[in-house]
Order: C-alpha cells, then sequence, then structure tokens
C-alpha cells in the first residue's frame, strides 16, 4: 500500500446540495483508506469537518510484453479499481498498454478482477501496433506489416502505401468478423487483405534549355 499525496480537492455528497459536489480541502490528515478534515463546498460554500473514504493505493507486479522483449516492472492501482482484458492504460512509467492476462491471489487466471484481488498483471505495449497485412499479386501472398497507433482506422477500398508498391485495402479481419464494406481501428485489426498496385510516377515536365547543346559537336 502506498501513502498518496493530500489532494486539494475531493468529491463526496455535500449535506446542503444533496449531490456530490467538488470540496475544497482546508485542512485534514491522511489515513490509509480516509481523510479526517474539515472541506468547503465548491458549489455552495457549505463547510463541514468528516471522515471522508478513498481508496487505498496498490503497487501491482506486472509482466510488460514489447514483441520478443518482456520486462518486470510495478504500477499504481487503486483498490477498488476494476481491471479487463482488452482495458488500455497508462502506467506509472507513462508507456501505454493493453492487459492480456490476470493473476488473482488463488492463482487463477480471471477476465476481470478488482486491483485489490490482483497478484500480477500481464500486458503488452500498445502505444504503437504492428498491424499484419498480407498483400497478394495474383500470384503470391506476402506477409507485411505497417506501424500505427490504436485508434488508426483502415478503410476498405483504401490505398496503404509502402516503399515499393502500395496496396488495396479489399477486407479487415478484427476480433470479432471479417469486414469487407466499411472500416476498422488498429486496436481491433488481426490482419489487413489487399492487392497490389503498382505505384505511378508522374512524368516529369522538363523545361525547354535555352543553350542548348550539340551532342554531335567533338572538341
Amino acid at each position: 500500500m502506498i501513502q498518496r499525496p493530500m489532494p486539494d480537492t475531493l468529491i463526496f455528497e455535500c449535506p446542503d446540495c444533496d449531490d456530490d459536489t467538488e470540496h475544497q480541502v482546508l485542512h485534514g490528515r491522511m489515513g490509509r483508506s480516509s481523510i479526517e478534515g474539515t472541506f468547503r463546498c465548491n458549489e455552495c460554500g457549505k463547510i463541514t469537518s468528516e471522515t471522508i473514504r478513498i481508496p487505498e493505493l496498490l503497487e501491482v507486479p506486472v509482466m510488460y510484453s514489447d514483441d520478443d522483449v518482456t520486462d518486470t516492472t510495478r504500477t499504481t492501482l487503486e483498490s477498488n479499481d476494476i481491471v479487463s482484458i482488452d482495458d488500455e492504460f497508462v502506467m506509472d512509467d507513462g508507456r501505454r498498454v493493453c492487459v492480456t492476462h490476470i493473476d488473482v491471489e488463488d492463482g487463477s487466471k480471471v477476465k476481470r478482477a478488482q486491483a485489490d484481488r490482483i497478484k500480477k498483471l500481464w500486458v503488452k505495449q500498445f502505444d504503437v501496433l504492428s498491424v499484419k497485412v498480407s498483400v497478394n499479386d495474383d500470384r503470391k501472398t506476402y506477409s507485411l506489416r505497417v506501424e500505427a497507433e490504436p485508434d488508426d482506422e483502415f478503410v476498405v477500398g483504401t490505398m496503404l502505401e509502402f516503399e515499393d508498391f502500395n496496396c488495396l485495402i479489399h477486407a479487415i479481419k478484427t476480433k470479432d468478423k471479417l469486414v469487407k464494406n466499411g472500416s476498422a481501428e488498429a486496436r481491433d485489426i488481426t490482419r489487413i487483405y489487399g492487392k497490389i498496385r503498382k505505384k505511378r510516377y508522374d512524368v516529369l515536365d522538363f523545361e525547354e534549355d535555352d543553350e542548348g547543346f550539340d551532342f554531335d559537336d567533338e572538341e
């Protein structure tokens, strides 16, 4: 359990507003899972002295995977956080990740758990994805990859540009279905299918050389 710093404000129910409102912390004492102090409602100005329960901060072990590289680290979660497989979040060190497995205290793997039950999180790098692309040239199919951010959108019927050729997307396989008309975000894509389209280069429009040159002249 980590001792969190005293916050400047808290949100809890104001007895006068009869609603959850933001309160300024005038002074208080931080406990393990509560703050005992004096607070002023930012809506109506009422000042109250009470004990407000807050979730504990927990350091959870994390197995971080980036392709073939695996790193052991830790990140902070609030004790009442609910974590599910495929959840995306930013770890304490700033790396954006996606949850792949969740180990709980009894040794089992689950699809969803509250943070105070989690023994270890397994995550993968998720700030830049390597999306698989199968490209066909009517003779062979080539397997390539294209980098994308998780919310980048790919659309059937549009072109992907590679160094030596373009690829016309004709289908997108996601975790749930095959998309033949429409689009999908990179985070959901398992493979893109496309056809090679040769790159077209514009013919250079040369200006006439006024000085000229006689290639038949020999010195």
